[in-house]
C-alpha cells in the first residue's frame, strides 16, 4: 500500500490565495476564459490535478494550449503552488473548486478534460460521484467547445471498467485503451505524482482517450 498522504502545510490557504497562478473568482470568467488567457488558444482542464507535476509539465511542454489545474483541497493545491514559485507559464491557472460546479465557472470553452487517478469511488451508491459517470458527462456536456475530449489515466481497474462503459454508452468513442500504459508505446507521456510511486511499485496503469463528436 502506498501512502501518499500529506502533511498540512502551515498557512496553506494564504499561500495559495498569493499565488498569481490562482483564480479566486472563477465564477467570473465563465465563457471569458481565453480573455483572461490573451489569446484563442485551445483550452484543457485537469480535474483533481492533486500537486500539480502533470498540469506543470503540459504547460510548459506545450506553450500554445492554455492549462487549467482544478483542486478542491487547499492541503494538496498548496503543493503545486509552492512548485511555480520563480516559474513564468502564462499558459496556467489554477482554481480551487469541487468539480460538482463546473458549469458555473465554463460555458462551452474547454477543448480536453484530463481524469488523473480520480477517486474511484467503489461503493455503487457513490457511482454518481464518480468524475466519469453519467451525472458528470452531462456537466461536461455543456463546457466543452466543439468536439469533447477525455483522456483518463487510473491503477484502479474497477473504476476503468466502469468508465469505458460509461463513456461508450454516453456516445464517446474509445480511441486509445490499455491495460498497462508503460508496456505500450506512446508519444509524450506526461507522469503525474501517483503515477511516478505507482509504476516505481510496479502497479500498472489504465489509460484510454475518448472523442464525442459536437
Amino acid at each position: 500500500m502506498i501512502n501518499l498522504r500529506l502533511k498540512n502545510v502551515k498557512n496553506a490557504s494564504n499561500i495559495i490565495k498569493g499565488s498569481e497562478y490562482i483564480i479566486l473568482n472563477p465564477n467570473d470568467y465563465k465563457g471569458k476564459w481565453n480573455k483572461l488567457f490573451g489569446n484563442q488558444n485551445p483550452i484543457n482542464i485537469e480535474i483533481g490535478m492533486g500537486k500539480g507535476d502533470f498540469i506543470i509539465e503540459m504547460a510548459k511542454k506545450n506553450p500554445n494550449v492554455n492549462f487549467i489545474g482544478i483542486e478542491m483541497f487547499d492541503s494538496v493545491m498548496v503543493r503545486a503552488v509552492q512548485k511555480l514559485e520563480n516559474q513564468n507559464l502564462d499558459n496556467l491557472k489554477l482554481i480551487r473548486m469541487d468539480a460538482t460546479y463546473i458549469n458555473d465557472v465554463f460555458d462551452r470553452e474547454i477543448d480536453t478534460i484530463y481524469l488523473n487517478f480520480s477517486d474511484p469511488w467503489p461503493k455503487k451508491r457513490h457511482e454518481k460521484r464518480r468524475l466519469t459517470s453519467h451525472e458528470f458527462l452531462k456537466r461536461y456536456d455543456l463546457i466543452f467547445k466543439g468536439s469533447k475530449n477525455i483522456i483518463q489515466k487510473t491503477d484502479n481497474i474497477g473504476l476503468f471498467a466502469f468508465s469505458l462503459q460509461s463513456l461508450s454508452t454516453f456516445g464517446y468513442v474509445l480511441n486509445f485503451v490499455t491495460l498497462d500504459l508503460h508496456q505500450t508505446k506512446t508519444e509524450d507521456n506526461v507522469m503525474t505524482e501517483y503515477e511516478k510511486k505507482f509504476v516505481s511499485n510496479g502497479v500498472k496503469i489504465c489509460m484510454l482517450k475518448a472523442t464525442k463528436k459536437a
